[in-house]
């Protein structure tokens, strides 16, 4: 414990010590500005989507013995579940597990500002998307197993072509995703890429087919576009590794508005299948390395307590009876959440 007269610049007595010890307050970080309504209502929105799906896929991990997902899934739960405030900023401490809504949000916001300045130096950026044929749930974590060293294989082919001078060095970005078609109840694991050039798109995707062959995928599963805005599309490659909202019907693009499901059980199974794989990597170049910094933490007896609760969609603080956010959910996120949970299907 700090001396704490130090901070108030009074001496005490133990009595008052005690006192001023139980309402002082170490706080982390540089905190978010509680003045941007926009960035406080989506993280309100966050928080409602991700704890409400924790609830069904802890109900799901348990039932088949998973506990070190329960575990996870808890650690989600209760992210951001206590808010404090002071001078006009918010404060709270992140579990950044990759099923985290809005700590995935952070992360691609990371990656953003680490990768973006390397692409715009490249002249002829293309995205790719590399797939195989759609899988049931058991072989699901094998086939990305074999994705993912295939994918070496690939590399390394043409790291040691390119050393003895006779091919291209393969450079890019990508991520592992997988998607879930509730009609077949199939799923599709894929790797999208942003490379340099067309060259190195068009020698990436012949590679890949050659070695997985027509057996397990065809060219026309493949995807290759010149990008044309690098930005936007860096944030399709990273911005989550399985889609929380699906349409029943399969389709890629929601169909009317509300009708999204979430199927917990096919959830549960793609982070069980992606679990120990990196989802979003780098191949082929370096980024500067940044110097590391302190975590900047202050101790304050001014911060308010705010204390998230799962009925009223916001963050509560008992001593005033006020609301943090005063966040109300649209119809349509209401009707997904409350009528659209599916449990069964996987």
């Amino acid at each position: 414990m700090p001396n704490l007269s130090q901070y108030i610049g009074t001496k005490c007595d133990n009595n008052t010590m005690k006192m001023e010890a139980s309402s002082l307050r170490l706080l982390y970080g540089r905190g978010s500005d509680l003045t941007n309504a926009k960035a406080v209502q989506h993280r309100a929105k966050c928080k409602l989507i991700t704890q409400t799906t924790m609830l069904k896929l802890i109900d799901v991990a348990n039932e088949r013995g998973a506990k070190e997902r329960v575990k996870s899934y808890w650690n989600t739960y209760y992210c951001q579940s206590q808010i404090y405030t002071v001078d006009g900023k918010m404060y709270a401490p992140q579990c950044k597990n990759r099923f985290c809504t809005y700590c995935c949000g952070v992360r691609k916001a990371e990656l953003i500002n680490k990768y973006l300045p390397v692409l715009q130096k490249w002249r002829d950026v293309h995205f790719i998307t590399l797939t195989i044929k759609s899988v049931k749930a058991p072989q699901l974590p094998r086939m990305i197993k074999a994705m993912n060293r295939a994918f070496r294989l690939i590399k390394g082919k043409h790291a040691k072509r390119c050393e003895r001078g006779t091919g291209l060095k393969l450079i890019g970005i990508k991520s592992l995703e997988c998607n879930f078609n509730p009609k077949s109840k199939t799923y599709n694991p894929h790797f999208h890429l942003l490379v340099p050039s067309l060259e190195m798109a068009e020698i990436l995707i012949d590679e890949w087919l050659n070695l997985w062959t027509k057996k397990y995928t065809h060219r026309d599963a493949q995807n290759c576009r010149k990008v044309e805005d690098t930005e936007k599309d860096l944030i399709e490659v990273i911005k989550y590794e399985a889609k929380v909202f699906t349409e029943p019907d399969g389709k890629r693009k929601p169909g009317k508005r509300g009708t999204a499901k979430i199927y917990v059980r096919a959830l549960d199974n793609i982070y069980a299948a992606l679990k120990g794989n990196r989802i979003i990597d780098r191949f082929g170049f370096n980024v500067p390395a940044k110097k590391k910094e302190r975590t900047p933490c202050q101790l304050t007896a001014d911060a308010v307590r705010w204390q998230y609760n799962l009925r009223s969609r916001d963050w509560l603080n008992e001593e005033h009876e006020s609301t943090l956010t005063a966040y109300m959910p649209g119809h349509d996120l209401e009707t997904i959440l409350q009528n659209n949970m599916d449990t069964d299907v996987e």
